[in-house]
């Protein structure tokens, strides 16, 4: 059983930064890839970046190259989603996600995870 749990969430200004943290539970941390999602209402979930086992490769979606950077810490079963220049676009409920790197890789399709947390709220005020 693997399980996920979000937070940092909360309301920030336009320009203002959040580090979301997810924790995952198990002994198998470094075989997951995971990756940020995020979903507005009415949206699609969408991938916002992912991260190889070892740290050395990363994916971003477009519009937060730049600006987000994701990271992980094996010791502490947890990656991280520092998010600056945050504009009201970033408005969303963001996911954690979990799979097997073997399978998964770098992939951004949200299909590829098995296992997801509860999501926190990222609001981004104008």
């Amino acid at each position: 059983q693997v399980q996920l749990v979000e937070s940092g969430g909360g309301l920030v200004q336009t320009g203002g930064s959040l580090r979301l943290a997810c924790t995952v539970s198990g002994r198998t941390f470094s075989s997951y890839a995971v990756p940020w999602f995020r979903q507005a209402p009415g949206k699609e979930r969408e991938c916002v970046a992912t991260i190889s086992v070892s740290g050395s490769s990363t994916y971003y979606e477009d519009s937060v190259k730049g600006r987000f950077t994701i990271s992980r810490d094996n010791a502490k079963n947890t990656v991280y989603l520092q998010m600056n220049s945050l504009t009201p676009e970033d408005t969303a409920v963001y996911y954690c996600a979990a799979g097997l790197w073997a399978r998964t890789g770098l992939s951004p399709q949200k299909d590829e995870y098995v296992y997801w947390g509860q999501g926190t709220q990222v609001t981004v005020s104008s």
